[in-house]
């Protein structure tokens, strides 16, 4: 008998994170993550990795085991759970914000929920899982030490390895070196950062250079960071207490992550020291720190509201000091120098990560990672969470550090990772991919939608409309040409002129005589509009012809 491992997202791209283990008759899942659409998504809220594998499998899913509560983890939850009921696993902080999005979604009262510690063990099947502490940039984020009948599997999940942390939450280095002197046979591990050279630099150092920045400003500060960034919250929190300051928690996500770390323990703000958003004007400027959402220049954050002067109850003034504490992810660029540069305008001093060390990644740089690899000493290595180049970068590291090559298995979302008493081998690929989320559609846009979206927003639209006396074959009413997104109303004259004098040849060519005249006439008025608009003007809009037989 073998065992499978199938990555059904997150190997080829930063999000989408879902990894099946199976063996004989027991199946569980790590993670269920949602990645953000791309430039060429439009419309699209989120995509979620296609679970066609787990659903033909369903009466075989022991649990689903969460690594940790970012999105890319996490977020697609509550779609699986809405196909395999199967019991959930993760730790305090993590189940908290499971709870909440699952309450959304009227999933809390039909899903089981089970919390875990780092040390403790899962019974699943054939499988037994350990929960190892991992430092990540959340809270309470856990690798695995997956023991399996043919061997040990060790998963990273998302990590690094530093020797400072405020809240404690280290990577238990300790744990990871008794499982490469138990035996691994092999280790799954994060690829994000493995262009990075180096380590990590600690958190204790973003907190004193925070600190640092806030010195002697005489207006207020705002700091915008991920609502999940405990950790940060706590470092900004405990300079406030220091300098005898005020706190204000601003948005929606993260006043949710602040009170469920508040209950269990994770983040103390001392008694009167938080203050709510409309007791601002009762303190001066230079009492008050705003933890804020926006650092991804979210059209809707608290932090564009801010930028926009839409926000209702601060308005940035002279002397404000605005602080984005994290790192630009790659496709918000324009979105964050776009409130950058409107922050400046309203006379704020905006620090961010191009001109600052205010932001820590929380996953490992190269010297962390060959770090894991010592420790662990496994048999075979499998790179893991990245776009492909990452996988690759990760493979060759691996093999610096002396895994042997023919042990390197570089597998993609879809190909199953094969164990068998002979050894491990990537093998053929079962159904996978990516699934769209448009509103409460779920894979209903496909790529001709996209497609026609595209059009739709580069060249625009022409709708013409008509109708015909069914009896005599007359037109009885238009043609009516209609232009949206096209060329400007008050310039579209002559142009529609024309085109409505082609959609006239095209009648008179195509007589009432004509079989299936009106799906000839249709397909007509499509393609020798497309080819006048494109010779005139050189677009190619959308044509939507609308005829009627009354």
């Amino acid at each position: 008998m073998s065992l499978k491992i199938i990555p059904l997202g997150g190997l080829g791209e930063i999000g989408l994170n879902m990894m099946v283990f199976e063996y004989g008759e027991t199946l569980f899942v790590v993670d269920a993550g949602l990645m953000f659409p791309e430039d060429y998504m439009l419309g699209i809220d989120f995509v979620i990795p296609d679970m066609d594998y787990i659903k033909q499998s369903k009466l075989k899913v022991s649990g689903i085991v969460l690594t940790h509560a970012h999105e890319d983890h996490i977020g697609a939850l509550s779609y699986l759970l809405k196909e395999v009921n199967a019991p959930v696993f993760g730790t305090p902080f993590t189940l908290g914000l499971v709870r909440h999005k699952l309450e959304e979604k009227n999933l809390l009262s039909s899903t089981s929920l089970h919390e875990v510690f780092p040390g403790e063990k899962l019974k699943l099947g054939s499988f037994e899982i350990e929960f190892i502490r991992v430092g990540h940039s959340v809270v309470d984020g856990v690798g695995l030490a997956i023991n399996t009948p043919l061997g040990l599997i060790v998963h990273t999940g998302d990590f690094k390895i530093s020797y400072s942390s405020i809240d404690g939450m280290m990577t238990d280095v300790n744990r990871f070196a008794r499982c490469g002197e138990e035996g691994v046979l092999a280790l799954l591990s994060d690829s994000t950062n493995v262009e990075k050279e180096g380590y990590t630099i600690s958190d204790r150092e973003i907190s004193d250079t925070l600190a640092g920045i806030t010195v002697g400003k005489k207006g207020r500060i705002i700091i915008a960071l991920f609502a999940s960034n405990i950790t940060r919250i706590q470092h900004i929190v405990n300079i406030a207490e220091a300098r005898r300051k005020k706190i204000v928690i601003s948005g929606r996500s993260i006043e949710i992550s602040v009170n469920i770390a508040k209950d269990l323990g994770y983040i103390h703000i001392p008694e009167g020291m938080e203050i709510d958003i409309d007791q601002i004007g009762d303190f001066s400027d230079d009492e008050v720190v705003i933890v804020t959402t926006g650092s991804q220049g979210e059209p809707m954050s608290a932090l564009a509201r801010m930028a926009a002067d839409t926000h209702k109850q601060i308005k940035i003034k002279e002397e404000d000091t605005v602080i984005l504490s994290s790192k630009f992810i790659p496709g918000n660029e324009k979105a964050i120098a776009s409130i950058i540069n409107r922050l400046y305008k309203r006379g704020a001093d905006v620090i961010y990560e191009k001109i600052s060390e205010i932001h820590v990644s929380g996953h490992a740089f190269r010297e962390e990672l060959k770090l894991m690899i010592n420790l662990t000493k496994p048999k075979y290595f499998i790179p893991i969470h990245g776009e492909y180049r990452h996988l690759i970068l990760h493979s060759r590291l691996a093999e610096q550090v002396g895994i042997s090559s023919e042990n390197v298995l570089l597998a993609e979302n879809g190909q199953i990772i094969e164990f068998d008493k002979s050894g491990g081998r990537v093998q053929e690929s079962v159904t996978t991919g990516r699934v769209l989320i448009d509103g409460k559609g779920i894979g209903d846009v496909g790529r001709s939608v996209l497609k026609e979206r595209r059009l739709l927003s580069e060249d625009g639209l022409v709708v013409v409309n008509m109708a015909f006396d069914e009896e005599t074959g007359i037109v009885v009413y238009g043609p009516e040409i209609v232009s949206k997104g096209f060329v400007f109303e008050t310039e579209t004259g002559h142009l529609l002129d024309d085109a409505q004098c082609i959609v006239l040849e095209i009648i008179e060519d195509l007589g009432p005589d004509v079989s299936g005249r009106v799906d000839k006439i249709r397909s007509r008025l499509q393609s020798d509009l497309r080819k006048y608009f494109y010779f005139t003007i050189g677009r190619r809009p959308v044509i939507l012809p609308f005829i009627l037989e009354v």
